[in-house]
């Protein structure tokens, strides 16, 4: 609890003991010094000079075990006093799954190459006339940086992704670029919903999960890819049942999952291919995760969809039709 200065007057053993403070000290501390978030505090400013209930989602905050995800609730007692409730976020106890951790080994192998790769293509990209030429030499350089950087966060303490607004289409144009740029391109269609709002998210992430799935699709021996979006309405993500969320399909004419591994493809080192490494779907599943969402999928010989579902932004909730609830 804290006064009207944003001074704590109480604070209870169990959040005590999570920040590594004593009771006795963290008494007549402000907000800011305990909790070390300028940003929280500033809320709480706002909840007491409005006198209302803020909720704070998704917080980082530094605790004896590192930085973790919480959220913090905010609730006035009355004009001098208000209510700060932390509670730590299940899937932030662990820092880093272990996928992330079995990952960061392979971050550390494929850095060096990286740099070869980025180096070589630069001296292309200067060397060449042709301008269409010079365009693939940056499209090399672009994804050599974005592994680069992918590469980086996974070797970071604490793998945090980069959240920001993502245009979803966009996205999915970046990515029919990349699939063009393959030695025997499929045939591409695109399917889109243009209301499809801006998500917040990991832009990277997102087409490193949408890159896995058409890659996957072609080593696989699809001809035809599209590539759908969509608003969907009834969907459950994990405990949660959702009026809305979005929709982003990546559909192929291959011959479809084998049976054998069907219930374990999203697992770590599961690979249909002799050469496969098995890591590309179980990380895509675990960024779907860390973003809210899930990722699906449904097959048959000729046509596999694999659907990567994400919580629809509030405020385009808001705007969504009002009907009933269908699956």
């Amino acid at each position: 609890m804290v006064d009207d200065q944003l001074r704590v007057q109480w604070i209870n053993p169990a959040l005590a003991e999570w920040l590594g403070l004593g009771l006795r000290h963290a008494q007549g501390q402000s907000l800011v010094t305990v909790l070390q978030d300028a940003g929280v505090a500033a809320q709480a400013a706002r909840s007491l000079a409005e006198q209302r209930s803020v909720q704070c989602r998704r917080v980082r905050l530094m605790g004896v075990q590192g930085n973790q995800q919480v959220d913090v609730s905010l609730q006035p007692i009355d004009a001098a006093h208000l209510l700060v409730e932390v509670h730590v976020l299940a899937e932030a106890a662990s820092t880093v799954s272990p996928l992330s951790a079995t990952l960061r080994g392979f971050a550390h192998e494929v850095k060096n190459p990286l740099a070869g790769l980025r180096g070589a293509a630069q001296l292309l990209q200067r060397r060449l006339d042709d301008p269409d030429m010079q365009a693939l030499a940056g499209m090399v350089i672009a994804e050599a940086d974005r592994l680069a950087a992918l590469a980086n966060r996974l070797l970071h303490h604490d793998g945090a992704p980069r959240l920001g607004a993502v245009n979803l289409h966009q996205l999915l144009e970046r990515l029919s670029d990349l699939i063009q740029a393959e030695p025997s391109p499929p045939r591409l269609r695109h399917d889109y919903d243009p209301s499809l709002p801006d998500v917040h998210g990991d832009a990277d992430r997102l087409q490193q999960v949408m890159l896995n799935l058409v890659r996957n699709a072609i080593e696989a021996g699809a001809t035809t890819l599209t590539l759908r979006s969509r608003v969907e309405h009834g969907v459950r993500l994990g405990e949660r049942m959702l009026r809305s969320a979005l929709r982003l399909d990546v559909i192929d004419d291959g011959p479809g999952v084998p049976i054998p591994l069907r219930d374990t493809l999203f697992e770590p080192l599961v690979s249909g291919r002799v050469d496969g490494t098995g890591l590309g779907l179980a990380l895509s599943r675990e960024i779907a995760h860390e973003h809210g969402g899930e990722l699906r999928y449904a097959s048959r010989p000729g046509e596999t969809v694999f659907s990567l579902y994400l919580p629809l932004p509030p405020r385009a909730g808001a705007a969504a039709p009002t009907g009933p609830l269908h699956g």
